[in-house]
């Protein structure tokens, strides 16, 4: 990994990917000490977020789907915190000029989130969640899936600057 973001390789990593760009340049990864964050739910950009090309174009406040009980505790030492929540504080960043890590799912469309939810049910009331809340509150999250265009479009910028 460290030989692609000193290339400036375009890299993506999601849920389990932030957390293995993370580990990978000296980040530490572990269990959520508040357990696990599902559904769909509100994620900030934070300042350095604000102007961060994946970001291009989506709301300073917005809504995307996640599943995950491990998380990135701390971020390596060179990463740039992006977005947060009142559950993750990681919930984004970047390394170099184009590695991100997105602990959130913006490849998921909202049939996939239900599913999820409804096959892990039971694990998921025996951990105390009100599953028919998070079903309530699932839907359709498309400024987070804006972000996978804006990952294309920076991409296609790189390959045309060759």
């Amino acid at each position: 990994i460290p030989g692609l973001i000193e290339a400036k390789t375009p890299l993506l990593g999601i849920c389990y990917g932030h957390q293995l760009l993370a580990h990978a340049l000296g980040g530490q990864v572990g269990f959520h000490p508040n357990g696990k964050e599902v559904g769909t739910v509100d994620v900030n950009l934070i300042n350095d977020g604000l102007d961060d090309p994946l970001f291009k174009g989506v709301p300073i406040k917005f809504r995307t789907h996640v599943i995950h009980e491990q998380t990135v505790l701390r971020l390596p030492p060179t990463a740039i915190r992006l977005a947060e929540n009142s559950f993750e504080k990681n919930h984004a960043f970047r390394i170099g000029e184009c590695a991100w890590g997105l602990q959130f799912h913006p490849e998921f469309s909202d049939e996939i989130m239900r599913l999820y939810i409804e096959k892990q049910e039971g694990d998921l009331e025996k951990a105390g969640h009100d599953v028919t809340s998070l079903l309530k509150n699932v839907t359709m999250t498309p400024h987070s899936t804006s972000i996978l265009k804006n990952f294309a479009a920076i991409i296609m910028n790189k390959m045309m600057s060759k």
